[in-house]
């Protein structure tokens, strides 16, 4: 197997991994908070912060190395317009993520109260931002597979 097919397959294997476990997280916190139970809550966001660190922060390391690696390799251009879109959309979701991973250990550390209007509101923002964050990866996923741009 090419060093390329190699780079390639954990590049990919990074996307899927983002892609799942960004689902899934999202799932398993909207059920909890919907649920209005705090130990459920309290538990669910333990798991997810927890979630996030195993899974998430990981494969955000493998997709930026794999893809600059296969940048190098593959002989693409940095200034490519390609390249360009795919590392605003790469620093847009960063944004994002990174304050969801802050607002997920406050809502862990609410859970041990009432779930009243603060929790309500770090639940909203915590969504808007996931929204933001996963419609950029299934972009970012589109411009991987598509390679609309010019890339040299």
């Amino acid at each position: 197997m090419s060093a390329y097919l190699l780079l390639k397959f954990f590049h990919v294997l990074g996307a899927a991994t983002l892609i799942g476990s960004g689902a899934g997280i999202a799932f398993f916190m909207l059920l909890a908070a919907r649920s209005g139970d705090r130990q459920l809550v309290a538990g669910t966001t333990r798991l997810v912060v927890l979630a996030d660190w195993v899974f998430t922060a990981p494969a955000v390391l493998l997709q930026f190395v794999s893809g600059l690696l296969l940048m190098e390799v593959g002989g693409y251009r940095y200034d490519s317009p390609w390249f360009l879109a795919a590392l605003a959309l790469f620093l847009f979701i960063g944004c994002c993520w990174l304050p969801v991973v802050v607002i997920q250990y406050r809502l862990r550390a609410r859970a041990s109260e009432p779930l009243g209007a603060e929790f309500q509101r770090l639940m909203r923002l915590w969504i808007g931002l996931g929204i933001a964050a996963f419609g950029a990866i299934l972009v970012l996923l589109w411009l991987m597979v598509a390679k609309p741009l010019p890339m040299f």
